[in-house]
């Protein structure tokens, strides 16, 4: 029912319709379901293992609870014979499930349900089912981090169960994001910048995003996906766990820089937080650049303007653990930044209103992006085998940008530029672990890896559904810190770049 309603309003009243119809104990995993996620993530369940569904049941009679705990018992599987344990419990599964079911199972697990209920359509369908106010349920997510608990708590209390929702020093909150301009002077526009209204302008680095919550002495790092990485990198615990705070939460970067203070590849940053050892004896060791703090010594600065935050940032970090910042209204001063930004190596800047609270989890309008060349983190929705020297690897990415209207996603074309033996060795590995169905030519993968990809323009094509195509796209890195569903919009694609004849 979901999948077939277009339009996000109605997508928010068939959902909310499903919420109404769940026990409040049941919500978290209604939510997941109906974003196309498992409560465990992943169970070792494979599109071998579903195939060949045994006959529907000719009535409904299964629970959301009897699904999820054979979900759980299915993920624990292990050891000898595994596999075909898997394969009976899927089966079990199946069998007591209506056609109707069956379908929603089957693409469920195969990780193609996508029927548009993305964490914004969704947190609205939870507002509506519960009768709260949309920003309400918002606010929450922000602050838990996930849309579960927060649909038990307004479908089981409404306002007052939302309201328990506070910022928690220890627990990660989602990240504030930031709106992307092709130039400085774009950039002030859409902040309304000039002699009058000054903003900042901070660079941005090709680095990791970092949140950091300081308890006492304890001091944990977490991701802009919520992992926990804190063992992984001591260093960053060190020069945070010296700074004269009792307790806060601080926003910032993470990268590996040379000794002129250039930046490593962003692979040497990306190998230091994804995994717990490495194989050189000496790991190259990560600077923090802080840039936000949104909890201080007992106070809560999430409302607080960008300058608030600022001056309570400046009053306990040093400037050497502080993201480079120059405070302007003067478009040519603020391009100066720029320029010296990418001259050392870093991506841009990031131009952010004095005025705006921190509106995590969201791209509003109070931070904007501006980069030397154009870029899109984009989602690979299927490749295609090489030829050549690049026989019997996967090579050619079909390449898709999020369309916020459907929660599918728009194809904008097709690149095998950028890769190299080590990048295409992975990424077959990897395809082939992600594929929900393949022909001769093309594996079909389930739309998660995110991919950031550089071209030099949009242009119209009648070849594929959204009526452009990227020019010259290249791929400059997979992005594992991002998942699709933080990919770039269709939207997005167009406000970039303007579209070529």
């Amino acid at each position: 029912m979901v999948a077939g309603t277009s339009g996000r309003k109605a997508k928010v009243t068939a959902l909310a319709g499903c919420l109404r119809a769940a026990e409040p104990e049941e919500a978290a995993t209604v939510v997941a379901y109906l974003s196309g996620e498992l409560p465990q993530r992943q169970i070792g369940v494979g599109y071998a293992a579903l195939r060949e569904p045994p006959p529907p049941a000719a009535e409904p009679s299964l629970t959301v609870p009897e699904v999820d705990a054979a979900f759980t018992e299915i993920g624990a599987v292990s050891g000898a014979g595994s596999v075909a344990r898997r394969r009976e419990l899927v089966a079990a599964v199946l069998g007591r499930a209506t056609r109707p079911e069956q379908d929603f199972l089957v693409r469920l697990l195969a990780g193609e349900l996508r029927q548009g209920a993305l964490d914004g359509v969704m947190a609205e369908a939870i507002a509506a089912a519960a009768d709260v106010p949309a920003a309400a349920v918002r606010r929450a997510v922000m602050l838990r981090g996930a849309l579960g608990p927060v649909a038990t708590a307004a479908l089981a209390e409404g306002a007052r169960g939302l309201d328990a929702f506070t910022l928690e020093v220890g627990r990660p909150i989602k990240p504030m994001l930031a709106a992307a301009a092709p130039s400085m002077d774009e950039a002030f526009a859409k902040l309304g910048a000039g002699p009058e209204t000054e903003v900042a302008v901070e660079w941005k680095l090709d680095g990791i995003r970092a949140q950091v919550h300081v308890s006492g002495g304890e001091v944990r790092v977490f991701t802009r996906t919520l992992d926990d990485i804190t063992v992984r990198l001591p260093e960053v615990v060190e020069a945070v766990r010296g700074l004269p705070v009792r307790d806060a939460v601080f926003d910032g970067e993470l990268i590996a820089l040379r000794p002129d203070g250039r930046p490593h590849p962003f692979q040497v940053t990306s190998a230091r937080t994804a995994t717990r050892t490495t194989k050189t004896a000496e790991p190259v060791p990560l600077s923090v650049f802080l840039f936000d703090v949104l909890h201080l010594d007992g106070a809560d600065l999430l409302d607080a303007p960008g300058a608030e935050r600022d001056a309570a940032l400046a009053g306990v970090v040093p400037a050497e653990l502080r993201m480079p910042r120059v405070v302007t209204g003067d478009a040519a001063r603020a391009k100066e930044v720029f320029d010296e930004s990418v001259a050392r190596g870093h991506e841009g800047v990031v131009v952010k209103s004095l005025d705006t609270p921190y509106t995590a989890g969201r791209r509003g309008a109070g931070w904007v992006k501006v980069k030397p060349r154009h870029t899109l983190d984009l989602v690979v929705l299927a490749v295609e085998w090489g030829h050549g020297r690049r026989r019997g690897l996967l090579s050619n990415l079909h390449l898709g940008a999020r369309d916020p209207e459907t929660g599918g996603f728009v194809m904008l074309g097709k690149t095998f530029k950028g890769l190299t033996d080590e990048l295409l060795a992975w990424q077959t590995r990897r395809f082939r672990e992600l594929a929900v169905r393949e022909d001769e030519w093309t594996v079909h993968v389930r739309p998660e890896l995110v991919v950031e990809i550089a071209f030099d323009g949009v242009q119209h094509s009648p070849r594929y559904p959204g009526g452009i195509a990227l020019r010259f796209a290249r791929v400059l890195r997979y992005r594992p810190d991002k998942s699709a569903a933080e990919a770039d919009t269709i939207d997005t694609v167009r406000a970039v770049a303007p579209v070529l004849d």
